[in-house]
């Protein structure tokens, strides 16, 4: 009798546990929890945007073509072959990366938030991967962590720490590109959107787990091989590793899917909408370093884009792209720190 008791009681437990784990669907989280969740990022306005990565280094040229727009996507532009380009990794030294002083600028500016390219189109890593050599530990860098620097000095000076992470991968090998598309519609070999999909994963709880990420800030989720339902099920996955996380629109794909928050580039909305956003826009013209790019905002551009976007409901995401030694261009830090007095000065006279 004893014996059945006990094995009743444990069997009781047993399907109690199962209730009590149930899964939550964060996809039909309650207006009331999604406005909590998102209080800080309403209240925020204002945040730095790092692109840094290998690129940074060419400042746009390579072999004295700087042919394209943006330098971060040189490899891409200028159809550098991975063999080629991965090489950048033995002369990538930007031994001048300060991730307290770069945090500092953005304070000073007013900034409340800070995100980084962890990973851009190229697949190369600033942190030290399991599951990538294409990482920071195998350049002249080895020993230094700039993402684990970042989120510490944001910790220190009270700026929200996020990570941007490319969907797409020009470096990995499960993807190519079809002749004639360009290398920014890449392609999926058959057979390997599994084996991708886990590595992303994988890499994204790397980002949550280590450095404790607040924000995740997709990219590339033009691709036609990324689904909506890869959206869906890459949004729930990282919610369940962190519930409290927020997650740009891009997780999935930006003109249907809207949640955490909408992602407008180079431009912003007009009107109000009924749904958080975030313009993200450049300094000057291109997103990583580019050596030829002296084409800058007038701080006072800046702080009127700033009041504009605020007022129509949404962030702004300033974008920063340090060189090749680690550097924040001059005319960069200029800038954001006349807007930061601007906002200064407006502070006090209210």
């Amino acid at each position: 009798m004893k014996n059945i008791n006990i094995t009743f009681l444990l069997l009781l437990l047993f399907i109690t546990a199962g209730f009590a784990q149930e899964k939550i669907n964060y996809l039909e989280e309650s207006k009331e929890d999604f406005s909590q969740r998102m209080q800080w990022f309403n209240n925020a306005k204002y945040g730095m945007f790092i692109h840094f990565g290998l690129y940074s280094q060419l400042g746009g040229i390579y072999k004295g073509n700087d042919e394209g727009r943006y330098a971060e996507w040189i490899q891409g532009n200028q159809n550098i072959p991975s063999e080629e380009y991965v090489k950048l990794i033995d002369t990538w030294n930007p031994k001048d990366f300060n991730a307290n002083k770069i945090v500092k600028i953005a304070k000073k500016a007013g900034m409340k938030y800070l995100v980084v390219t962890t990973k851009h189109h190229e697949g190369f890593c600033l942190w030290d991967s399991k599951y990538t050599d294409f990482d920071i530990a195998n350049t002249p860098m080895k020993g230094r962590d700039f993402v684990k620097e970042l989120a510490d000095a944001c910790k220190k000076h009270n700026i929200v720490f996020g990570t941007y992470y490319s969907i797409t991968d020009w470096h990995q090998g499960s993807q190519y590109v079809e002749e004639g598309k360009g290398w920014g519609m890449m392609k999926m070999h058959e057979g390997r959107k599994e084996e991708y999909v886990q590595y992303l994963k994988n890499q994204i709880k790397e980002l949550i787990e280590n450095y404790d990420s607040n924000i995740i800030w997709f990219d590339g989720d033009w691709v036609d091989w990324w689904t909506l339902e890869d959206g869906n099920d890459l949004y729930q996955y990282i919610r369940e590793l962190k519930p409290s996380i927020i997650i740009n629109n891009r997780v999935s794909k930006r003109k249907i899917f809207k949640k955490d928050f909408g992602t407008p580039e180079q431009f912003h909305l007009e009107n109000k909408v009924d749904y958080y956003w975030e313009a993200c826009y450049t300094m000057n013209d291109s997103w990583g370093f580019k050596i030829k790019d002296t084409d800058w905002k007038s701080p006072q551009e800046v702080y009127e884009k700033l009041k504009d976007i605020n007022g129509k409901g949404g962030n702004f995401l300033l974008n920063i792209g340090p060189d090749g030694d680690g550097n924040v261009p001059k005319e960069s830090v200029k800038i954001l720190k006349k807007v930061g007095k601007m906002l200064a000065k407006e502070e006090k006279q209210k």
